[in-house]
């Protein structure tokens, strides 16, 4: 591609799609799809029990014994080693600690969840809540990629890509999957990229520190040409890409960038008002609450009602649920978080969407039961890394609610009934798509790929 043709790309579409420009031009997809229609909904496998997903990552690892997983053994140890022995974990602990917050149960099901996530509390009979999951690593990274792409290293493509890559999406006016971070997380755009996929199929990630539209997404209108003059523009730049697509052979890399480009042209209408909460009433907003996370909560709510397929919404930058100091810290963390999710339940229920949405709220791994010992803390009140079990919640899209599904040990350390991995809850999600996750499949480098690589079980004690 000649200099001349890679800046008029740039200025299409008022710039919008500069912002991935970057990311698209270092992927490798392999697809001989052209750019037109990439994606257009197509039919899923089998009849689906949902249509989208919604997922609210707590980056950095909440600790399972202190919001979904009560474990009354803690209590009565406190302040002594585990009788099974000190816990052997990625840095040194010492005695148990108890959890600062009381549980309660909550609705007709009873449900136990911790006091700091009261609100989330008020719609027990809705969420399942998963209590065995586990991963391989007590890292940060890894355990990211495992459960944002089923994979522990970088390069494979996120849940999200898979979604639109297999469905397409309801809205073609806007992007399929969105991903909603004041800044980066920890490892950052590996998380929603889109591998060796097409390049469409990549996350786009918008800084929902901002809440005016043009704010929020840079470069969203063109103020030096109408909008019918960018369309002639697009169009003999369709054209064009076509003689030479016609005459060098089909070319991945630039289909992607056309399809991309053409979602960011017609984005300029549909996302003024996608993205404008103003339009939403002042008592709403005050539900959702203030702040980033409540901003993303709220946004992914309009974006599942416009027919966008998946949306991710990370709590903050870097790792902000990781209490290696000071469990107490929760408290503060889930009085941004636990409001907004609530009110997101509440919408999609009131609206029927929660039938057809898949809520999803987790962080990568969960915490120790007892403390951390550190040489540096001022505090020696926090836990650290537990990647042998934790918990993750699910809500909507035909999952059984007011439900506790498997088990930690007595002290919430390890998973020991009914251990579920990554993969399997990736591929009951995908299963109430619609998709097979066994056939879900990408070409590559002389193999076939998938979500859930080798693995992966639909668990159907989780389904209503």
């Amino acid at each position: 591609m000649n200099t001349n043709r890679r800046e008029l790309l740039r200025t299409m579409g008022a710039g919008f799609g500069a912002m991935s420009m970057n990311a698209l031009m270092a992927a490798s997809p392999a697809s001989t799809a052209g750019g037109d229609g990439m994606l257009m909904p197509r039919p899923p496998h089998f009849p689906a029990k949902a249509k989208h997903v919604i997922f609210l990552f707590l980056n950095g690892g909440p600790s399972q014994v202190d919001t979904f997983d009560p474990k009354p053994m803690l209590t009565k140890y406190h302040g002594t080693l585990a009788p099974t022995g000190n816990l052997k974990t990625e840095r040194k602990t010492g005695t148990l600690l108890k959890s600062p917050f009381e549980f309660k149960r909550f609705g007709r099901s009873g449900l136990e969840i911790s006091e700091i996530f009261s609100g989330l509390g008020e719609h027990a009979d809705d969420l399942c809540v998963i209590r065995s999951m586990h991963v391989e690593r007590p890292n940060h990274e890894p355990s990211l990629l495992r459960l944002n792409t089923g994979h522990q290293i970088a390069g494979h493509p996120s849940m999200g890509a898979w979604l639109t890559y297999g469905l397409g999406t309801e809205n073609q006016n806007l992007p399929g999957y969105v991903v909603l971070c004041p800044g980066l997380p920890v490892i950052g755009p590996q998380l929603w990229s889109n591998g060796y996929l097409p390049g469409i199929h990549q996350g786009v990630h918008l800084p929902n520190n901002e809440s005016v539209p043009e704010k929020l997404i840079q470069h969203l209108r063109n103020r030096n040409i109408s909008g019918d003059e960018q369309r002639r523009q697009l169009d003999l730049m369709h054209a064009i890409n076509k003689g030479h697509m016609a005459h060098e052979g089909a070319d991945p890399q630039l289909e992607a960038r056309i399809a991309t480009m053409e979602v960011a042209y017609r984005m300029q209408a549909e996302a003024t008002d996608a993205f404008d909460l103003a339009k939403e009433t002042e008592a709403t907003r005050e539900r959702y609450g203030a702040g980033d996370f409540a901003r993303g909560c709220l946004i992914a709510r309009r974006l599942v009602e416009r027919g966008v397929r998946m949306v991710q919404v990370y709590y903050g930058n870097q790792q902000p649920w990781d209490s290696h100091d000071d469990i107490l810290d929760h408290a503060r963390l889930a009085g941004t978080s636990d409001a907004p999710m609530a009110a997101l339940l509440h919408d999609l229920k009131a609206s029927g969407l929660l039938k057809e949405t898949i809520v999803i709220i987790s962080g990568e791994f969960g915490r120790t039961p007892s403390v951390e010992v550190s040489a540096v803390a001022r505090i020696h009140n926090g836990r650290d890394h537990n990647n042998h079990g934790f918990s993750s919640v699910v809500a909507g899209g035909g999952f059984k609610g007011g439900f506790a599904y498997g088990a930690t040990d007595d002290f919430g350390f390890q998973a020991v009934d009914k251990p579920v991995h990554p993969h399997d809850l990736q591929a009951t999600v995908l299963n109430q798509m619609g998709l097979d996750h066994t056939k879900l499949t990408y070409r590559h480098s002389g193999r076939d790929f998938r979500l859930t690589d080798v693995g992966g079980n639909v668990i159907r004690d989780l389904l209503a």
